[in-house]
């Protein structure tokens, strides 16, 4: 087995150009399964289009992905699915309207050949009634599973989009912001869930608060005008000059 096929996630030389503008330029990266990995950057570093590109929402300029040892550089978002990719978003996409456990039967029926069976029952399928509660438990939301979407609080919102990720039992994560608007409180809350996910699950987030990216992932890359100018573990991110200097500050320097 090569080195690429054994990984969860390869970008070889990852490009994005928008009307001349490289927004992703070049961008390498290689995440083992299992791995906690933060991508990190100011605002216009690349961070949400490398995510849109990774799952596939836009097609690259040039370069190579591959997805648990599949080239997956022109395939549909669909098809990454069913390898195993899932993602958040900054902005929750929710049905506010339906239930809790609504909206998680309508992500666990997603990628299962019931979304084909339009004249069955959804009653009918309680392996996924089974599942669409786990998830829900998972997140801590099993107490509020008839609850109507709209009346949760944002943190809520939060919990369930993670859950309906989780709805497909993905083998990789992308978290776009998870603690994105969240209170302090909320925050650690989110920092505990996301801690306890299944190791197995590869996870990849990007994340504007420092202390959460840094306790949460055992990996930092970061990005500046879509390169990547930085790449180790926390502490080594931490005390690089080239990171401080154009975008961690003096409130990440070392002691």
């Amino acid at each position: 087995m090569s080195e690429s096929s054994a990984l969860a996630l390869n970008l070889s030389s990852v490009s994005k150009s928008f009307d001349g503008l490289r927004a992703v330029d070049s961008v390498s990266l290689a995440v083992a399964p299992g791995e906690r990995r933060a991508i990190i950057g100011p605002n216009g570093a690349g961070k949400t289009t490398l995510f849109s590109l990774i799952s596939g929402e836009i097609k690259p300029t040039g370069g190579k992905i591959t997805l648990f040892g599949q080239n997956v550089t022109r395939l549909p978002p669909h098809r990454r699915a069913s390898l195993g990719l899932a993602r958040t978003y900054q902005i929750t996409n929710l049905f506010p309207r339906l239930t809790v456990l609504e909206n998680s039967l309508l992500a666990v029926q997603a990628l299962t050949a019931a979304k084909l069976h339009l004249h069955r029952p959804l009653s009918h399928y309680t392996d996924h009634f089974a599942r669409a509660r786990f998830v829900l438990e998972s997140v801590g939301l099993h107490e509020k599973e008839n609850e109507t979407v709209r009346n949760l609080s944002h943190g809520e919102h939060r919990q369930l989009e993670i859950a309906l990720a989780l709805a497909g039992a993905p083998k990789l994560l992308l978290l776009d912001e998870p603690t994105a608007g969240l209170s302090p409180a909320e925050s650690h809350m989110m920092v505990a869930l996301l801690k306890k996910l299944d190791p197995g699950i590869t996870l990849l987030v990007i994340e504007h608060d420092m202390d959460v990216a840094f306790e949460l992932t055992n990996r930092i890359t970061v990005l500046h005008y879509g390169k990547v100018i930085a790449d180790g573990v926390g502490h080594a991110v931490k005390s690089n000059p080239v990171v401080q200097e154009i975008y961690l500050g003096v409130a990440l320097e070392t002691e």
